[in-house]
C-alpha cells in the first residue's frame, strides 16, 4: 500500500508540475528574469503549494504517522548553518542556470527531454559525490 500511495502522490505532483508550467525551463527562467520579461505566474503556483503544504506539515508533525500508519520522518533540526546556506546557494545557482530543479527534472526525464535527462544525470552524480565525501569525512573523524 505505501508504494501505491507514493506512486499516486508522485503522479499527482508530476501532473501539477506539467499543468502549472513548472516543468518548462523557459517558463521558470522567465520567472527568474526580474530585469527582463518577468513572468510572475509561477509565484502563484508557489503560493498555492505553500498554502496546501503548510497545514499538511503541521498535521504531519502532530500525527507522527501517515494516514496509512507509516512513520513520518521530518527533519529533526531547524538550525540554519553555513552548510544549509551553501546548499541553498548551490541549488539556487543551478536552478537559475538551467531553469530546472529536481522535481521537474524527473518529469522531464519521463517526457524524454534531453535537457532534463542531462540535468537528472548531473544531479545523480552530485548526490554520489556528496555521499562519497560524507563517508570520507565520517571515516576521518571516527
Amino acid at each position: 500500500m505505501p508504494t501505491t500511495i507514493a506512486f499516486l502522490s508522485g503522479l499527482l505532483f508530476s501532473c501539477g508540475l506539467i499543468l502549472s508550467g513548472m516543468s518548462d525551463p523557459a517558463k521558470v527562467l522567465a520567472f527568474l528574469d526580474l530585469a527582463g520579461a518577468w513572468d510572475p505566474s509561477l509565484a502563484f503556483v508557489m503560493l498555492g503549494a505553500i498554502l496546501v503544504a503548510a497545514p499538511a506539515f503541521a498535521l504531519a508533525r502532530k500525527r507522527g504517522r501517515s494516514f496509512d500508519q507509516q512513520p513520518i520522518n521530518l527533519p529533526p533540526t531547524r538550525n540554519i548553518d553555513a552548510r544549509l546556506i551553501g546548499g541553498c546557494l548551490l541549488f539556487g545557482i543551478g536552478w537559475g542556470i538551467a531553469g530546472i530543479c529536481p522535481g521537474p527534472a524527473l518529469v522531464l526525464v519521463g517526457l524524454g527531454n534531453a535537457k532534463g535527462i542531462l540535468f537528472a544525470l548531473s544531479m545523480l552524480a552530485g548526490m554520489l559525490i556528496f555521499e562519497y565525501l560524507e563517508r570520507r569525512t565520517r571515516q576521518t573523524t571516527c
